[in-house]
């Protein structure tokens, strides 16, 4: 995919291998708002409200900017930036983190049925 930010023409393209450990490291904080919203566009403004570092590092590793380019961008840039960012890595979010948060969400809930007495 190809973007127009601040003037720049940006090149989108999926991440690469060596791309995704940091990458993933910097989508941790924000994987549950992300896997809400993988039927639908996320709500950036929540994202960047709750997890704004996180973000800014994940469009940054994936669009290959700088953070301090992807910070100074407006806030119309950066959402349609990370939106385009999403779209082009969707399969990345769909199948690893869905499935890691679903593991997740799977090994609380047996744990709570466990410690907790006719729970859930």
């Amino acid at each position: 995919a190809s973007v127009e930010i601040a003037g720049e023409h940006i090149e989108l393209t999926p991440l690469k291998v060596g791309e995704i450990p940091a990458f993933a490291r910097a989508v941790q904080p924000a994987v549950a708002t992300l896997s809400a919203s993988l039927s639908a566009s996320p709500d950036w403004l929540a994202l960047l409200a709750e997890h704004g570092e996180a973000v800014i590092d994940a469009v940054a590793i994936a669009s290959r900017r700088p953070p301090e380019w992807v910070t100074n961008l407006a806030l119309d840039d950066a959402v349609r930036l990370a939106e385009a960012v999403f779209e082009v890595n969707a399969d990345f979010f769909i199948q690893r983190v869905l499935p890691s948060l679903t593991e997740a969400a799977t090994r609380v809930s047996q744990t709570l049925r466990a410690r907790i007495p006719g729970a859930m």
